[in-house]
Formats: C-alpha cells, sequence, structure tokens
C-alpha cells in the first residue's frame, strides 16, 4: 500500500513539473514582474509576504492545472514521441481517471483560493482575470477548442496565458491602478514569451507536420518562423529595456539603467542560437528536406529551455532592481 502511495505522489509530481518545465513561463518570473511594478511604500511586510504567498500559490496551482491538462489531451501524440517517454509512463502509473478526479480538486481548490483572495483584496478583477486565464489554458490543449492546433489562434491564448495574466494578477494584487511603463514593460514581455517560444514549435515541427498539427510554425514554414522568433524576441528586448529605463527615470533613479546592459548581453547570445536555427532552416529548404538537417535542427532547438531561462531570469533580476530600487532608495 504504500508503494502504491509513494508511485502516485510520484507520478504527479513528475506530472507537474515535467509539464511545466515545457509548456509554461516560470510563475516565479511572472510574480516577481508583477510585484515590481505593482508593489509601492509604504507597505507592511507581514501584510506583503501574506500577498507574496497566496499570489504565488494561485499562480503555481493554475500552472499545474493547465500543464495536467495539457498532459491528458497529449496523451496519444506522447506516445509517439520518445522524448516524453517519462512523462507518458507516469501518466500511466497515476491513471488518466486519477489524474482528472485530481484536476477537479485542484480546480475547486483554486477557485475557492481566489474567491477568498479577491473578497479579501476586494478587487473583482482578480477572480475575472483567474477565470478568464484557467478557461483558456485548458481551450488551448482540450477538446473540442483544442486552440494549440489553430495556428494564429495558438500563440495569441499562449501570450495570454503565460505572460499578460500571471504577471497582470500579481500586478493587481498589489496595484489598484495602471503604470503606462508596466503597460510598455508587459507589451515586451508578450513578445519575448512567443519569441522564446518559437524554437519549441520548431523542434516538434516535423512531428506536427506529419500529424497533421497546424501550430502557427507548421503553418509559417521553419524559416519565416524562425526569423519572426529573432524579430519577437528582439522587439520584446527593446520594449522592455525601455520601460525600465523611461520608470527609473522618471523616478529619478536613471543610474540604475546600467544593470539594464545585462538584457541586450544575454538576447544577443540567445539570438545568435536563433539565427543559427535561421540558417539551419534555409540550409533544409534548400536540400530538399534532408533528414541530417532536420537532425541538426532539433537537436540545437532542443536547448531551448536553457535559452527560455536565461532570458527570463534577466528580465525577473531586473525586476527585482526595479522593486528594491522602490524601497530602498
Amino acid at each position: 500500500m504504500l508503494g502504491v502511495g509513494t508511485r502516485m505522489f510520484e507520478s504527479v509530481k513528475l506530472l507537474a513539473t515535467v509539464s511545466r518545465a515545457e509548456f509554461l513561463l516560470p510563475n516565479l518570473g511572472s510574480l516577481i514582474m508583477g510585484l515590481a511594478w505593482g508593489a509601492s511604500p509604504p507597505l507592511s511586510l507581514i501584510n506583503g509576504v501574506i500577498l507574496v504567498v497566496l499570489s504565488f500559490a494561485i499562480i503555481n496551482l493554475s500552472s499545474a492545472i493547465g500543464a495536467q491538462a495539457n498532459t491528458l489531451s497529449d496523451y496519444e501524440l506522447d506516445l509517439k514521441d520518445d522524448r516524453k517517454r517519462q512523462l507518458v509512463h507516469a501518466l500511466d502509473s497515476l491513471g488518466q481517471k486519477r489524474l482528472k478526479a485530481l484536476l477537479v480538486a485542484e480546480f475547486v481548490f483554486a477557485l475557492v483560493l481566489v474567491s477568498l483572495f479577491m473578497f479579501i483584496q476586494e478587487k473583482p478583477i482578480l477572480l475575472l482575470m483567474w477565470v478568464a486565464g484557467i478557461s483558456l489554458g485548458y481551450a488551448y490543449s482540450a477538446p473540442p477548442l483544442r486552440l494549440k492546433s489553430r495556428s494564429w489562434v495558438a500563440p495569441v491564448t499562449l501570450i495570454l496565458v503565460l505572460a499578460v495574466f500571471p504577471v497582470m494578477f500579481a500586478y493587481h494584487t498589489f496595484a489598484s491602478g495602471i503604470n503606462r511603463f508596466f503597460l510598455l514593460s508587459l507589451a515586451g514581455l508578450a513578445s519575448t514569451v512567443y519569441g522564446v517560444i518559437i524554437p519549441t514549435e520548431i523542434r516538434d515541427y516535423f512531428g506536427d507536420k506529419a500529424m497533421n498539427i497546424e501550430t502557427m510554425t507548421v503553418r509559417l514554414g521553419l524559416v519565416r518562423a524562425s526569423f519572426l522568433g529573432i524579430v519577437l524576441l528582439a522587439a520584446g528586448a527593446v520594449l522592455t529595456g525601455a520601460a525600465f529605463l523611461l520608470e527609473w527615470t522618471y523616478d529619478q533613479h536613471a543610474w540604475l539603467s546600467v544593470f539594464l546592459l545585462a538584457i541586450p548581453v544575454v538576447v544577443l547570445f540567445v539570438l545568435g542560437k536563433f539565427k543559427k536555427l535561421y540558417f539551419l532552416s534555409k540550409e533544409y529548404v534548400s536540400s530538399n528536406g534532408q533528414s541530417y538537417v532536420a537532425e541538426d535542427i532539433v537537436s540545437l532547438s532542443a536547448h531551448n529551455p536553457q535559452w527560455i531561462m536565461l532570458v527570463t531570469q534577466t528580465y525577473s533580476i531586473m525586476s527585482i532592481i526595479l522593486l528594491l530600487g522602490k524601497f530602498l532608495l
């Protein structure tokens, strides 16, 4: 009996962590960005800690729900993907019925938690954003809508679910109005999010195309999709950097802008990898689909989780500096 319980626990943990690693932005980054832009002095330390813990719990639980729904919906496809063997094995060990029951329990608990949070903060917008985000997250993976297979609708959904709603939720936890520079940073994050997701779609391009799954990358083709990734990541970095620069200049802390040098350093490094993908994609097309070029594309794009972490963690560090500047300067 103990062995069964342990196996179920490990399966649930694996389903939550593996799916989120590939499917969602680090939740902590969303919290930090929303907190940094939304919080302002004076703020009680105890009250601030409680708000941070509650908002992070809600964002994290919502991400787990979306990831597990995606795992259920993609089970048949994942059976054919050797890279997702662990995920398939975890679901088989747990059982689809148990996971569905777990999803229902998680959803009810999250709904109660968000509702209480809304009443405590007296901000109905928190519940509205959560409902919109969780609904889109479910519709992204699950039939009948399955938005992930609907070309241009998929990236719009991802941007909303991965960037806009989590950061806005954390922001409105602390703020009562809208900071125009925050909106600029959110636009930068939105552009960055899909920019760094494109290499993941490139990694799955050959399998998706074979199974007639029309992602945006399948619709555009490898060359145009890889070029779009370059454009979106570069634009996102410019908008994000501009938002921090304007905020610090407006607050008369322009000297903090020296830290922004980290953004071009990191982004240029990642853009170098994107550039390699672009030229490999052109080579694949000109070689009439040689398998060895396809293998090189898949191998290179498999490193995308590290590239995502580099970019998003750099944005998080800028947000931490913004937050410290508000309360210490």
